[in-house]
Protein backbone atom coordinates (compact mmCIF):
# COMPACT_ATOMS: atom_id res chain seq x y z
CA UNK A 1 0.00 0.00 0.00
CA UNK A 2 1.52 3.59 -0.81
CA UNK A 3 1.35 6.12 1.53
CA UNK A 4 1.75 9.90 0.68
CA UNK A 5 1.76 12.94 3.23
CA UNK A 6 2.64 15.36 1.28
CA UNK A 7 -0.10 17.00 -1.05
CA UNK A 8 1.19 20.17 -1.57
CA UNK A 9 4.26 21.89 -2.88
CA UNK A 10 5.73 23.88 -0.20
CA UNK A 11 6.58 27.63 -0.52
CA UNK A 12 9.62 29.31 -1.59
CA UNK A 13 10.95 26.12 -3.61
CA UNK A 14 12.67 27.19 -6.87
CA UNK A 15 10.84 27.10 -9.97
CA UNK A 16 10.94 24.06 -12.38
CA UNK A 17 13.35 24.54 -14.80
CA UNK A 18 15.29 22.37 -17.84
CA UNK A 19 17.39 19.64 -17.12
CA UNK A 20 20.06 18.41 -14.39
CA UNK A 21 20.91 20.31 -11.21
CA UNK A 22 23.28 19.99 -8.60
CA UNK A 23 21.49 21.05 -6.05
CA UNK A 24 18.12 22.76 -5.29
CA UNK A 25 20.37 26.11 -5.05
CA UNK A 26 20.46 26.03 -8.85
CA UNK A 27 16.80 24.96 -9.65
CA UNK A 28 14.85 21.86 -9.81
CA UNK A 29 13.30 19.65 -12.31
CA UNK A 30 9.81 17.82 -12.00
CA UNK A 31 11.80 14.46 -10.57
CA UNK A 32 13.97 16.44 -8.29
CA UNK A 33 11.57 18.41 -6.97
CA UNK A 34 9.91 15.02 -6.23
CA UNK A 35 13.13 13.51 -4.80
CA UNK A 36 13.37 16.61 -2.05
CA UNK A 37 9.77 15.87 -0.96
CA UNK A 38 10.18 12.21 -1.04
CA UNK A 39 12.82 12.24 1.41
CA UNK A 40 15.80 10.97 -0.65
CA UNK A 41 19.18 12.25 -1.54
CA UNK A 42 18.73 14.68 -4.91
CA UNK A 43 18.31 13.28 -7.79
CA UNK A 44 16.50 13.28 -11.05
CA UNK A 45 15.77 9.10 -11.27
CA UNK A 46 14.99 9.00 -7.31
CA UNK A 47 13.77 5.55 -6.30
CA UNK A 48 9.92 6.96 -5.43
CA UNK A 49 9.17 6.75 -8.77
CA UNK A 50 9.04 4.13 -11.50
CA UNK A 51 12.37 4.39 -13.77
CA UNK A 52 9.92 4.83 -17.07
CA UNK A 53 7.38 7.64 -15.20
CA UNK A 54 10.49 9.73 -14.78
CA UNK A 55 12.06 9.35 -17.53
CA UNK A 56 8.72 10.91 -19.34
CA UNK A 57 8.37 13.41 -16.49
CA UNK A 58 11.94 14.67 -17.14
CA UNK A 59 10.84 14.30 -21.40
CA UNK A 60 7.93 16.73 -20.64
CA UNK A 61 9.80 19.25 -18.05
CA UNK A 62 12.78 19.82 -20.43
CA UNK A 63 10.56 20.20 -23.85
CA UNK A 64 7.95 22.63 -21.58
CA UNK A 65 8.90 26.55 -21.81
CA UNK A 66 9.69 28.97 -18.76
CA UNK A 67 6.32 29.95 -19.19
CA UNK A 68 4.56 26.75 -19.31
CA UNK A 69 6.49 24.13 -17.07
CA UNK A 70 5.23 25.59 -13.36
CA UNK A 71 1.80 23.89 -14.88
CA UNK A 72 3.13 20.81 -13.83
CA UNK A 73 4.47 21.34 -10.46
CA UNK A 74 0.99 20.48 -9.07
CA UNK A 75 1.52 16.93 -10.40
CA UNK A 76 5.02 16.28 -8.41
CA UNK A 77 3.66 14.44 -5.16
CA UNK A 78 1.64 12.47 -7.46
CA UNK A 79 4.74 10.58 -8.78
CA UNK A 80 5.75 10.09 -4.96
CA UNK A 81 5.29 6.17 -4.10
CA UNK A 82 4.37 5.35 -8.09
CA UNK A 83 7.01 2.28 -7.81
CA UNK A 84 5.32 -1.20 -8.67
CA UNK A 85 6.05 -4.39 -11.23
CA UNK A 86 7.98 -2.34 -13.87
CA UNK A 87 7.21 -4.58 -16.53
CA UNK A 88 3.63 -4.48 -15.98
CA UNK A 89 3.94 -0.11 -15.49
CA UNK A 90 6.68 0.18 -18.20
CA UNK A 91 4.51 -1.17 -21.23
CA UNK A 92 1.04 0.70 -19.90
CA UNK A 93 3.23 4.53 -19.90
CA UNK A 94 5.27 3.31 -23.38
CA UNK A 95 1.43 3.09 -24.69
CA UNK A 96 -0.29 5.83 -22.81
CA UNK A 97 2.84 8.29 -24.15
CA UNK A 98 2.84 6.42 -28.14
CA UNK A 99 -0.99 6.93 -28.72
CA UNK A 100 -0.88 10.32 -27.25
CA UNK A 101 1.77 11.89 -30.01
CA UNK A 102 0.44 8.79 -32.70
CA UNK A 103 -2.53 11.84 -34.17
CA UNK A 104 0.07 14.58 -34.25
CA UNK A 105 3.44 13.59 -34.93
CA UNK A 106 5.22 13.50 -38.28
CA UNK A 107 4.42 11.00 -40.38
CA UNK A 108 7.41 8.85 -40.02
CA UNK A 109 7.30 9.19 -36.83
CA UNK A 110 3.97 8.07 -37.04
CA UNK A 111 5.43 4.93 -38.46
CA UNK A 112 7.74 4.28 -35.61
CA UNK A 113 4.82 5.11 -32.80
CA UNK A 114 2.30 2.62 -34.86
CA UNK A 115 5.18 0.08 -34.75
CA UNK A 116 5.13 0.64 -30.96
CA UNK A 117 1.55 0.98 -30.21
CA UNK A 118 1.44 -2.90 -31.97
CA UNK A 119 3.93 -4.45 -29.87
CA UNK A 120 4.14 -2.95 -26.70
CA UNK A 121 1.09 -4.23 -25.85
CA UNK A 122 1.92 -7.85 -26.12
CA UNK A 123 4.29 -7.64 -23.12
CA UNK A 124 1.19 -7.07 -20.91
CA UNK A 125 -0.75 -9.75 -19.40
CA UNK A 126 -4.25 -10.22 -20.72
CA UNK A 127 -6.84 -8.81 -19.32
CA UNK A 128 -4.75 -5.88 -17.41
CA UNK A 129 -4.73 -2.00 -18.43
CA UNK A 130 -7.74 -2.52 -21.19
CA UNK A 131 -8.08 1.41 -20.82
CA UNK A 132 -4.81 1.40 -22.31
CA UNK A 133 -4.90 -1.15 -25.40
CA UNK A 134 -8.81 0.71 -26.21
CA UNK A 135 -6.75 4.19 -26.20
CA UNK A 136 -3.81 2.53 -28.07
CA UNK A 137 -6.83 0.71 -30.63
CA UNK A 138 -8.54 4.11 -30.87
CA UNK A 139 -4.91 6.27 -32.13
CA UNK A 140 -4.32 3.15 -34.72
CA UNK A 141 -7.76 3.57 -36.08
CA UNK A 142 -7.31 7.55 -36.92
CA UNK A 143 -3.87 6.16 -38.66
CA UNK A 144 -4.67 3.72 -41.22
CA UNK A 145 -1.55 3.88 -43.23
CA UNK A 146 0.85 4.44 -40.09
CA UNK A 147 -0.46 1.01 -38.64
CA UNK A 148 0.00 -0.99 -42.07
CA UNK A 149 3.46 0.78 -42.09
CA UNK A 150 4.49 -0.73 -38.96
CA UNK A 151 2.38 -4.44 -39.66
CA UNK A 152 4.30 -4.99 -42.49
CA UNK A 153 7.77 -3.92 -41.10
CA UNK A 154 7.41 -5.96 -37.81
CA UNK A 155 6.16 -8.99 -40.08
CA UNK A 156 9.68 -8.78 -42.19
CA UNK A 157 11.59 -7.31 -38.84
CA UNK A 158 9.91 -9.23 -35.36
CA UNK A 159 11.08 -7.21 -32.07
CA UNK A 160 12.09 -9.78 -29.45
CA UNK A 161 10.34 -9.34 -25.73
CA UNK A 162 13.90 -8.99 -24.10
CA UNK A 163 14.74 -5.61 -26.57
CA UNK A 164 11.15 -4.34 -26.17
CA UNK A 165 11.47 -4.41 -22.12
CA UNK A 166 15.33 -3.63 -22.43
CA UNK A 167 15.12 -0.20 -25.04
CA UNK A 168 11.48 -0.53 -26.33
CA UNK A 169 9.51 1.22 -24.02
CA UNK A 170 11.82 4.06 -23.38
CA UNK A 171 12.34 4.95 -26.84
CA UNK A 172 8.28 5.18 -27.83
CA UNK A 173 8.55 7.68 -24.67
CA UNK A 174 11.61 9.55 -25.89
CA UNK A 175 10.04 9.54 -29.31
CA UNK A 176 6.42 10.32 -28.28
CA UNK A 177 7.45 13.35 -25.67
CA UNK A 178 9.96 14.69 -28.73
CA UNK A 179 7.21 13.91 -31.55
CA UNK A 180 4.64 16.17 -29.55
CA UNK A 181 6.87 19.13 -29.17
CA UNK A 182 8.21 19.39 -32.48
CA UNK A 183 4.52 18.96 -34.27
CA UNK A 184 2.42 21.13 -36.28
CA UNK A 185 0.06 22.00 -33.86
CA UNK A 186 -1.63 24.79 -32.43
CA UNK A 187 -0.95 24.22 -28.54
CA UNK A 188 1.94 21.31 -28.22
CA UNK A 189 2.47 22.18 -24.39
CA UNK A 190 -1.01 21.58 -23.50
CA UNK A 191 -0.76 17.96 -25.50
CA UNK A 192 2.53 17.64 -23.18
CA UNK A 193 0.96 18.62 -20.08
CA UNK A 194 -1.82 16.24 -20.65
CA UNK A 195 0.11 12.97 -21.45
CA UNK A 196 2.13 13.17 -18.55
CA UNK A 197 -1.01 13.49 -16.46
CA UNK A 198 -2.58 10.47 -17.95
CA UNK A 199 0.08 8.58 -17.63
CA UNK A 200 0.27 8.92 -13.91
CA UNK A 201 -3.13 8.50 -13.83
CA UNK A 202 -2.99 5.29 -15.56
CA UNK A 203 -0.08 4.21 -13.07
CA UNK A 204 -1.96 5.46 -10.00
CA UNK A 205 -5.02 2.84 -10.92
CA UNK A 206 -2.56 0.55 -11.57
CA UNK A 207 -1.26 0.21 -8.15
CA UNK A 208 -4.71 1.25 -6.41
CA UNK A 209 -5.91 -1.70 -8.09
CA UNK A 210 -7.85 -4.50 -5.07
CA UNK A 211 -4.72 -6.94 -6.21
CA UNK A 212 -2.39 -5.19 -8.74
CA UNK A 213 -1.55 -7.58 -11.55
CA UNK A 214 1.88 -9.34 -11.76
CA UNK A 215 3.47 -10.47 -14.61
CA UNK A 216 3.96 -14.22 -14.49
CA UNK A 217 5.51 -16.05 -17.35
CA UNK A 218 5.47 -19.65 -17.74
CA UNK A 219 7.85 -22.04 -18.79
CA UNK A 220 6.90 -24.42 -21.11
CA UNK A 221 8.52 -27.45 -21.75
CA UNK A 222 10.02 -28.48 -25.68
Amino acid sequence: MRIIEIHTIPDGMPQLSRGRHRSAKTGACFMEFASYLAGESWSDSPQCTDPLLAHLARAVNDQLSDARRSEIAPDIPRVIGLRGDHRLLAPVIAVRAAAGALPVASAGRQQALAGALLAVPELLPAGTATEVRATARTALDAAPHAERWALDHLHRHPVRERDLRRSGCAAAVTLAVTGIAEACVDDAETLLVALLRDAITDVEELLSAPEPPVVVRELVAG
